[in-house]
């Protein structure tokens, strides 16, 4: 028995660590040297929360955001905000050219969700590592060819940086990944 008390001991002071996020630019699990490189540039055009935003995609913003009271939120968050204290917003997004996987990448901390035909778009990866400045975060969408909402949830400042990108992109796409996303 006190074998047993002391294992129990051991997992459960371990466990806390194996759930931290992992520390450093090179933790991600796929590359956002690009989106790093954007979001820490001094030029990123501002959209306020609830905006449509029309720019082909790629594209990086900043959003700002309002108090989670007030955001108006389409759908409630997938996970709930520890506080109610903290910022939330929206934005629409014009339908992209083609259905395909699309990820958001975030500056700082935050819960995203995508809303598109009035339904949930549920992710289907995500990176994420503490200590790399100018990102944060980055989730993979299947989207389809229609408008779609990014909802953002859980952050605890009012603005963040945001970059919408697709994964093997068309031609014209790529050309515009190769010369650094617009920010415009």
């Amino acid at each position: 028995m006190k074998r047993f008390f002391l294992i129990a001991i051991a997992v459960l002071a371990v466990a806390p660590a194996l759930a931290q996020e992992p520390v450093g630019c090179d933790k991600f699990r796929w590359s956002l040297d690009k989106e790093r490189a954007t979001l820490t540039g001094t030029d990123l055009p501002k959209v306020a929360s609830g905006s449509e935003v029309k720019w082909p995609l790629p594209f990086a913003t900043i959003v700002e955001l309002v108090p989670l009271v007030d955001a108006k939120l389409p759908i409630a968050p997938e996970r709930s905000p520890k506080s109610q204290d903290t910022f939330a917003g929206t934005i629409q997004i014009a339908a992209p050219v083609k259905a395909g996987t699309y990820r958001i990448t975030l500056s700082s901390a935050g819960w995203i969700d995508v809303v598109q035909d009035d339904h949930r778009v549920r992710s289907t990866a995500v990176t994420g590592a503490t200590g790399c400045e100018g990102v944060r975060k980055s989730v993979k969408f299947e989207l389809e060819a229609s408008p779609f909402t990014v909802q953002l949830s859980g952050l605890e400042a009012s603005t963040i940086g945001l970059v919408l990108s697709g994964e093997g992109p068309a031609a014209s796409t790529q050309q515009r990944l190769n010369d650094g996303f617009p920010t415009s």
